[in-house]
């Protein structure tokens, strides 16, 4: 069997590691088994918190919108209630942004809950 020298595959692994943790302090881009750890946490870090991230939006959202909803004079819940009563199918994302970019339509749907809240 023929011998194999395995230093160039072994230098490329090492390269790349050391690519991805350029931006980290002291020995964590230097010196490759503390910048493999660096690096095993830092791409862990970025799956749990891409996920956290959806959460993290629809909570904004859900403050932009009831900010807009108090402005007018009734609570998120209300509203979200007397949407749902109307058969008004929009979700989070689009009442937030239509509650910043335009709020006399959101007024118009604002009016259309409450009027559903009150002959409830």
């Amino acid at each position: 069997m023929t011998r194999v020298k395995r230093g160039v595959p072994a230098h490329h692994r090492h390269k790349k590691v050391l690519a991805l943790t350029k931006g980290q302090r002291a020995t964590r881009h230097t010196l490759y088994r503390r910048a493999h750890e660096a690096m095993m946490h830092s791409l862990q870090y970025a799956y749990e918190h891409r996920r956290e991230r959806k959460g993290d939006m629809r909570r904004i959202w859900i403050a932009r919108i009831n900010a807009s909803t108090r402005a007018a004079g009734m609570t998120y819940g209300r509203f979200i209630e007397g949407l749902k009563k109307a058969n008004i199918m929009i979700n989070r994302q689009r009442l937030s942004d239509l509650a910043i970019t335009d709020p006399a339509t959101f007024g118009l749907l604002v009016e259309k809950a409450k009027q559903q809240v009150q002959t409830a």
